[in-house]
């Protein structure tokens, strides 16, 4: 199974991932607070992630579509577009805590959207 580390100000987490899970689902279940206000659909840019290591080479056409419309390609990914295939280190960009939200978002679904 491939590995996830997850960077956040308080270190780094590692957790075990189920191959092509969604990368936005795997740092929520790692317990640590990644938003995703639009419900992990490519809409808001919120689950958005920097990659240190493993970042795949495709993007979903939702995620390049989102990302040159804000200019923003090539600045970070969408880990809601991202499915988990092998090992990756991440640094999640948006927490909830650091946006003072009560909740992250809707629940991203376990397939891919849209």
């Amino acid at each position: 199974m491939p590995k996830v580390t997850i960077v956040t100000d308080k270190g780094e987490i590692e957790t075990e991932v189920g191959m092509n899970k969604r990368l936005v689902l795997a740092i929520e279940e790692a317990n640590v607070d990644i938003s995703h206000r639009c419900g992990g659909k490519a809409k808001c840019t919120t689950c958005r992630v920097e990659f240190l290591e493993g970042e795949p080479d495709k993007m979903t056409p939702a995620e390049k579509e989102k990302l040159e419309s804000k200019g923003d390609l090539g600045k970070y990914r969408l880990s809601c577009q991202i499915l988990v295939t092998r090992d990756m280190k991440v640094k999640p960009l948006m927490l909830v805590h650091e946006q003072s939200w009560d909740d992250p978002g809707p629940t991203p679904s376990e397939q891919r959207e849209p």
